[in-house]
């Protein structure tokens, strides 16, 4: 493999540090933080957006506040990104090896670079090459992977493509990558990664 793509939520952070603690601490702060930038739910009222933080639906508009809520609890050391320590020394290993690194999740391009860049392992941030969120499209659909593989300048079947949905890992191989389902609950680390 000539690049790595990998989800974000199972994959290289716990599923639990998002749903227990980046989530709640956004929704708690939601109504708060629209009454004081009204104009970052791009015409939806709070109580829209609290029901699908509730529902944990993947629209932008929420992912872009969400982040922006985010930011603010990581600037202000309240938050620090959870990630697997096998993750972090993995990531690293690869950049080394002169490995380019993305990240690909339905969190927003800023929630993924606040998680890595104010890590419990520091600033993570210098490892990626890039980062990709649902402008890119559903990580469902086979058609974002092959957009993200033309974005970086690479055949698919070059990329090996990370993540604990078997949902996910069916696209990406309908368009070409190599993928690898990482199921934690199993014992499965990247550390076994040899791309």
């Amino acid at each position: 493999m000539t690049a790595i793509l990998t989800d974000i939520e199972g994959t290289t952070s716990s599923i639990s540090f998002v749903a227990d603690t980046l989530f709640p601490y956004a929704r708690a702060r939601l109504a708060a933080h629209l009454a004081e930038h009204p104009d970052d739910a791009a015409g939806f009222d709070a109580a829209t957006l609290a029901a699908w933080s509730d529902a944990d639906r993947k629209h932008p508009v929420l992912k872009s506040v969400q982040g922006r809520i985010w930011r603010r609890g990581y600037e202000t050391g309240e938050l620090r990104g959870h990630v697997y320590p096998d993750a972090v020394d993995a990531l690293r290993r690869w950049h080394a090896a002169g490995i380019p690194l993305y990240v690909y999740s339905s969190g927003s391009i800023e929630a993924q670079q606040l998680l890595f860049g104010h890590s419990e392992a520091g600033d993570l941030r210098p490892l990626f090459s890039g980062w990709f969120d649902l402008a890119s499209g559903s990580k469902l659909e086979s058609a974002s992977y092959a957009g993200i593989a033309a974005a970086i300048g690479r055949d698919p079947a070059d990329i090996l493509f990370l993540s604990d949905s078997p949902a996910e890992i069916a696209a990406a191989h309908a368009a070409g990558m190599a993928v690898r389902l990482i199921d934690r609950a199993a014992g499965q680390t990247l550390s076994e990664i040899e791309p």
